[in-house]
């Protein structure tokens, strides 16, 4: 648990990927069962822009812990996974999933508000944009991208989707 902290910790908050993945590694190298690393590990990959990996593990979670608590990062990492690789109806899909599992998180409502753009669903994406916005009064999409430094494969489109919403830039 500690690995997969100090992993999460790193890539999130330092954003140094490719030491959070050498934690996540080792994380399972010595726990193979552990959806909490598989759930962390998703999500910093999925920023990193590693879609497959970030699906690999999101969906790794699901399958050994399908009731965790924490569920909904793992169905956020596949949301940000399936985003980055274009299948934005499964991106929305995933997003939907982790909004069931934690209706008060504004992120997955960003996502799903994107893939909703991506789609061509304008007025429901602005009704998920006024969500966000509802979750969190201040949100913008510069610091969301700042806080998270997406790789410029998802925040490209990421933030051409999200001012199409509506958000504030």
């Amino acid at each position: 648990m500690a690995l997969a902290l100090g992993g999460f910790s790193i890539g999130i908050v330092e954003h140094d990927r490719a030491a959070a993945c050498e934690a996540f590694e080792a994380a399972v190298a010595l726990s193979p069962s552990s959806a909490f690393t598989y759930i962390m590990g998703s999500i910093v990959r999925a920023w990193a822009g590693e879609a497959e990996r970030a699906i690999e593990w999101g969906e790794q979670a699901l399958r050994l812990s399908p009731f965790d608590p924490l569920a909904f990062g793992a169905w956020l990492g596949v949301a940000l996974g399936r985003f980055r690789q274009g299948r934005y109806e499964d991106a929305a899909n995933a997003a939907r999933k982790t909004i069931q599992r934690n209706p008060g998180f504004s992120y997955p409502h960003a996502i799903l508000a994107a893939a909703l753009v991506k789609l061509g669903h304008i007025e429901e994406a602005k009704v998920t944009a006024a969500r966000v916005l509802a979750l969190q009064p201040g949100f913008s999409i510069a610091e969301y991208c700042a806080v998270n430094d997406p790789a410029p494969e998802i925040a490209a489109p990421m933030t051409e989707a999200l001012q199409a919403a509506g958000l504030p830039e």
